[in-house]
């Protein structure tokens, strides 16, 4: 019973969406009143504000990292997020 309630709630707003794409709907919008994602009852998707990644360095590179890392008393993996930051950037200057 509440999975032929939720198709034909779901059927009902996409003829909702359908009707008001064929129609226009400028004048719904007020300009001065600012629209809010929550009141569209739409959500942006979470996305994580870091991601992990599986990267080959070889060896030596890594210890050199390692060496440094320990010189500053920073962990090794925020050196080279730290690394990788600063030449994005100078890349960017160049460009």
């Amino acid at each position: 019973m509440k999975i032929k309630r939720k198709q034909a709630a779901k059927t009902a707003k996409q003829r909702e969406i359908h009707d008001y794409d064929r129609q226009d709907t400028t004048s719904f919008i007020d300009p001065k009143t600012p629209l809010y994602f929550e009141d569209l009852d739409l959500q942006l998707p979470k996305v994580p504000p870091t991601q992990v990644i599986s990267i080959r360095l070889p060896s030596h590179l890594l210890n050199q990292l390692k060496a440094i890392s320990s010189q500053q008393d920073i962990p090794y993996q925020g050196l080279i997020k730290f690394m990788l930051s600063e030449s994005l950037a100078q890349y960017k200057r160049k460009q």
